[in-house]
């Protein structure tokens, strides 16, 4: 071997490499044991067994060598849904909701996004990038080695933008890959006709978003007493022709067809789906949509959750995200997964391939993200357990020991 830092995590009892080619008795992942992968220069280049991969890369000659001593290996978490870019608190309307407040009235009382939206509007650009790496800190320990954040708690121009730079610093002083979604129609702002603010997003916010080329999505609410699906599909439009791929949040509360018109778009994702029926199922399906399920609003929220198994019966690459938010404060992906399982019906195989290969598909990465297969990126969570079924299976502590980013241990 010539050239490049080389990386290297051998003596791994188990090995996550990501899906498998056929189903196992566990679901569909390709496991090896006893196994080991070499990087260089940050991208997987040998997956094999302990012996072989440390005979061709001894660890003596590793920048970063680590000893999994017999534990399990993963790839790193995605998690492709998050507003984690917010300020203040709303632990009151937690309480509120206890009480049987719907969350329609908090909204409508002036709470909710909104009163998330004055207090990001007040917080100075600094302390809305020390939220943001704050949270990021904890999503890495909790195994997130690449995770979506969208804008949304703007809703004026300034403010939005504001926002997606506060994304962008972030990315750029800590380890988690940051991919930036726009969606300043997340609500309507206080004061506000729909019509007419859909019209700012379309006018004068997508412009500047685009001009400043800082977001890869334009997402929408599409939800009722939020936006319809005509001015969901204007927005979404008009993002497309700015050059940012459409997702959007759709039957989350009520069936208004969302899920419709992301097939009718080709987006990327539609997410929520809590409301969506067996053709909604079929469309997305049909229209190679992948659906991002939210489990930890539903537990939040006390709703039901959304039908797992009929999209993996229909075919289609299930994803998992958080959704952390003011209104849904967890950041933990294994969280997400072990509600996945005892709440959903996924086995432990399914909801880690949810939360790493398919999200990072339901964020158009195709460069083998979610997996540690040779030529993708050397992101790994080196697990504190003998198997990948402990990350579901924990309840009260992380199993995560380690991360890598890149073939770099960045928390342990």
């Amino acid at each position: 071997m010539s050239g490049g830092d080389l990386s290297l995590v051998y003596d791994i009892g188990e090995l996550v490499v990501g899906p498998g080619e056929d189903d196992s008795d566990d679901g569909p992942l390709e496991i090896r044991e006893d196994a080991a992968f070499a990087a260089v220069d940050g991208a997987v280049v040998a997956v094999g067994s302990s012996e072989a991969i440390t005979r061709e890369y001894p660890p003596e000659n590793a920048a970063t060598a680590v000893d999994a001593d017999g534990r399990a290996v993963v790839p790193g978490f995605v998690d492709p849904h998050t507003h984690a870019v917010f300020a203040g608190d709303r632990s009151d309307e937690f309480e509120a909701k206890l009480r049987g407040t719907e969350y329609r009235e908090i909204l409508e009382a002036g709470g909710g996004i909104l009163r998330t939206v004055r207090a990001v509007r007040e917080a100075s650009d600094d302390q809305l990038v020390a939220n943001l790496t704050g949270h990021l800190e904890t999503m890495l320990e909790h195994g997130t080695t690449t995770a979506e954040v969208k804008s949304g708690y703007g809703l004026d121009t300034e403010t939005e933008l504001r926002l997606l730079a506060a994304i962008d610093r972030a990315d750029a002083v800590q380890p988690v890959d940051l991919v930036p979604t726009f969606m300043g129609a997340h609500a309507v702002p206080e004061g506000r006709d729909a019509e007419a603010y859909v019209d700012k997003v379309i006018g004068e916010q997508l412009p500047a978003v685009a001009e400043q080329g800082i977001a890869a999505f334009c997402d929408v609410f599409c939800e009722e007493g939020v936006f319809d699906v005509d001015q969901s599909r204007r927005v979404l439009e008009a993002g497309r022709e700015r050059g940012l791929a459409p997702k959007i949040h759709a039957e989350e509360f009520t069936r208004l067809g969302g899920a419709a018109l992301a097939a009718e778009l080709g987006a990327v994702s539609a997410d929520h789906l809590l409301c969506a029926t067996d053709e909604d199922v079929d469309a997305l399906v049909e229209s190679e949509v992948v659906p991002v399920l939210l489990p930890g609003t539903a537990f939040g929220l006390g709703e039901g959750y959304a039908d797992a198994r009929a999209f993996l019966e229909a075919g289609a690459p299930v994803a998992l995200a958080t959704d952390f938010n003011p209104n849904c404060h967890s950041r933990s992906v294994e969280f997400v997964q072990t509600l996945g399982a005892v709440e959903m019906g996924l086995t432990p195989a399914e909801a880690l391939l949810a939360a790493t290969r398919n999200a990072a598909l339901s964020l158009g990465l195709e460069d083998g993200t979610g997996t540690l297969r040779e030529g993708a990126p050397a992101d790994a969570v080196v697990l504190e357990a003998p198997s990948y079924v402990h990350v579901a299976y924990r309840l009260d502590t992380s199993a995560v020991e380690a991360v890598l980013k890149s073939g770099e241990v960045v928390y342990e």
